[in-house]
């Protein structure tokens, strides 16, 4: 299993985590959106070692998206739903592919 595909087990379980209703947007009010910009620097890493390994990036670039309109309170429980279910499918694909 490669860098890529831990790091996406990594970040698509933060995201799922983030995306729980009033817990996950407590945590990121609470903590001042410090989440958000440590969220941002783990798809960027993330982003920059699935390009490394010819892995899926998409999931990725969609959490950097997450990531940067996640302040929206409704709108960001639903992205980072979706980004995290996305994450974790991509790192099984690739961990089913090894």
């Amino acid at each position: 299993m490669g860098t890529s595909t831990t790091l996406k087990w990594v970040t698509g379980g933060l995201e799922a985590f983030l995306g729980i209703p009033i817990l996950g947007g407590a945590i990121v009010i609470g903590f001042g959106w410090t989440p958000l910009l440590v969220m941002l620097i783990l798809h960027i890493v993330t982003l920059v070692f699935s390009a490394n390994e010819f892995q899926n990036k998409h999931g990725s670039i969609l959490g950097i998206i997450t990531s940067l309109l996640a302040w929206i309170p409704i709108i960001g429980m639903f992205l980072h739903m979706i980004t995290g279910l996305l994450l974790l499918i991509d790192a099984y694909r690739a961990r089913a592919r090894v």
